[in-house]
């Protein structure tokens, strides 16, 4: 069971069990926690990584494959958030045709419910794809540009075509997508945009 504390005791925490380094990577500077989701705030579902690893988690379109060569050695890491996010990165890697990452993941054993965990990060592969106006398939962490203005309901803005939409989500619905504009989290209809 996790134990409920603040933002500053978690990272002060964070730091202590990881020995003041990235959890995946193993740099010292920039540190700072990431939640590993589905996330309840708890030590249990946080682990700290530096500002190059977080960086590329959160926009995946800037993954250099060669920095996570470093997952050969977390994915052994006893803290299951480090091992469901060393599951996810490498699961990514094969994504892009890298068969080192495979070879690693076709190593790692993790416990069941680790596991599951780790699987949760994942697009279902059963999925129907989500695609843009050009029936071009998009991805979770693309970047979008509206083709059309959009009433923002509830918000009281329209977003303009043309507006640059980065590290979009995907949602259960393949016709919708999330991303931020002016600041707001908000879902659009995936034929109403195109892939930067």
């Amino acid at each position: 069971m996790g134990l409920y504390v603040n933002s500053m005791s978690i990272e002060q925490a964070l730091l202590q069990r990881s020995g003041h380094q990235c959890e995946l990577c193993g740099a010292s500077d920039g540190l700072s926690p990431l939640a590993v989701e589905p996330s309840d705030g708890t030590l249990d579902k946080s682990i700290v990584v530096c500002e190059t690893c977080k960086g590329q988690i959160e926009d995946p379109s800037t993954m250099d494959v060669n920095h996570w060569r470093c997952l050969n050695d977390s994915m052994w890491n006893q803290e299951a958030p480090v091992q469901v996010m060393a599951y996810r990165q490498l699961f990514a890697l094969i994504a892009k045709g890298e068969t080192w990452a495979q070879d690693s993941l076709d190593m790692l054993y993790l416990d069941p419910e680790v596991e599951k965990w780790a699987k949760m990060g994942l697009p279902d592969e059963d999925a129907e794809p989500t695609y843009d106006v050009n029936k071009a398939v998009l991805q979770a962490g693309d970047s979008v540009t509206l083709v059309k203005d959009l009433v923002v309901k509830g918000a009281n803005f329209t977003a303009k075509q043309g507006t640059l939409v980065k590290n979009i989500s995907l949602t259960s619905n393949p016709k919708h997508i999330e991303g931020k504009v002016n600041g707001s989290q908000i879902v659009i209809i995936s034929e109403y945009c195109k892939k930067a």
